[in-house]
């Protein structure tokens, strides 16, 4: 078994690892930001984990290669986690690998790893050749409990769970227990191939980033849309989503993540290859405090002064890094449980300054794209699933063509 020691994987971040991948050019090829352990927008596994158990998680990278390795976080644990067997494979039908795809997968050379409280482990390269825009299977085995576990709250996508070590079955037999949440998985990462990734652009935000009201499992969010823009503009880039539903730009939250600010390196600067990022967060900071719900707390009344410091923030680190931004803007939201006169007034304000200040590189004004073509305040109806906040999957495309691809 192997054991890590340290949280943070410096040398895996910036493209090396130890053993046998030393040297090794990694590429983005998938990501998801992880959140504390909650019982939030539906039921999930994370506030009882796992035990002697096998989770299995599909998940489409952007960017392919002819191997691939995984990241494993164990961020929020309150102790280590131990991860007793895992594989990858390229996807098949439902919970079912594609035949002849499966690898064992190895830490350091051995079948097992120990997380530690708050960190995070890579696997050794796994040869697998992957297509960019093509899903893969991770499958975790838990020997005994996990206690809470890291995960990401809404993936839009099925994953599937079975009593057992069902880390060498291809078949789906088994998993019969469903979720729409990501367990422990933050991160697939690929090497080699023809036709790499020239770089990798992060959309970094809220449910609007994240794919709240696309339909599950069609990979039919706006970065997933502008990943495939971008390959059919011949432009081979790979797209993260780190977007978490219910994020906030200026308080952390229990259920919807750590405020902008304090995940922005994690899970935006510290990306392999990353050359700019899209901003689009601040209509749950407006929101949330025009309503009183324990899901919706903190909520105190923010200001725009406030809002656009906390933007400026954020550029002026991915700045520092070579990176640039572009800013996306709040889309109408009339009609919505939040929308009130004075949240009306700030979303017209802050979308004004992210225009005009000068702030950004470049500007996505996902608010002109979608709105009704008789009110700048409401969600044009064709673009709107439901509750006047967020587009679906029609609405998801639009605000991907709104994207200036020059900008990135």
């Amino acid at each position: 078994m192997a054991v890590r020691t340290a949280g943070l994987d410096t040398a895996a971040r910036t493209g090396a690892t130890g053993g046998a991948d030393t040297g090794t050019r990694w590429r983005a090829g998938w990501s998801a930001p992880v959140q504390r352990p909650s019982n939030g927008f539906e039921e999930n596994w994370a506030e009882t984990g796992f035990d002697r158990q096998s989770v299995r998680q599909v998940v489409r990278v952007t960017g392919g290669g002819s191997g691939a390795r995984i990241r494993l976080s164990n961020r929020y644990g309150a102790t280590p986690l131990t991860v007793d067997a895992a594989s990858l494979a390229l996807a098949g039908a439902g919970a079912g690998a594609r035949p002849g795809t499966l690898r064992p997968l190895t830490f350091d050379g051995a079948s097992s790893v120990v997380v530690p409280a708050g960190g995070e482990v890579v696997s050794d390269l796994v040869e697998l050749p992957v297509e960019p825009l093509s899903s893969v299977m991770v499958t975790l085995y838990f020997a005994g409990p996990t206690g809470p576990a890291t995960f990401h709250a809404q993936a839009y996508a099925t994953s599937f769970r079975a009593p057992g070590d069902r880390t060498a079955d291809a078949g789906a037999e088994g998993f019969t227990e469903r979720t729409h949440s990501w367990y422990f998985l933050s991160d697939v990462e690929v090497t080699g191939g023809a036709g790499a990734a020239s770089g990798t652009v992060v959309a970094f935000g809220d449910s609007l980033t994240d794919g709240f009201g696309s339909t599950v499992d069609t990979d039919r969010r706006y970065p997933d849309a502008l990943a495939e823009r971008l390959r059919a503009a011949g432009r081979s880039w790979a797209v993260l989503n780190a977007g978490i539903g219910g994020n906030l730009l200026l308080n952390d939250s229990p259920w919807f993540g750590e405020r902008a600010p304090a995940r922005f390196d994690r899970d935006v600067l510290d990306k392999p290859g990353v050359r700019s990022a899209i901003v689009l967060v601040g209509l749950n900071d407006i929101g949330f405090s025009e309503v009183d719900l324990p899901t919706y707390r903190p909520n105190p009344q923010v200001s725009v002064a406030e809002l656009t410091a906390g933007y400026t923030e954020l550029v002026e680190r991915a700045h520092r890094r070579g990176i640039r931004v572009i800013g996306g803007t709040i889309l109408p939201f009339k009609g919505a449980e939040y929308h009130t006169p004075r949240a009306e007034a700030k979303r017209v304000a802050l979308n004004e300054w992210i225009r005009t200040s000068g702030v950004f590189d470049a500007v996505a004004d996902f608010a002109a794209a979608l709105a009704a073509p008789d009110d700048a305040e409401t969600l044009d109806p064709a673009y709107d699933s439901g509750d006047h906040k967020h587009p679906n999957d029609a609405g998801y495309r639009v605000m991907a063509e709104a994207v200036p691809l020059e900008s990135l």
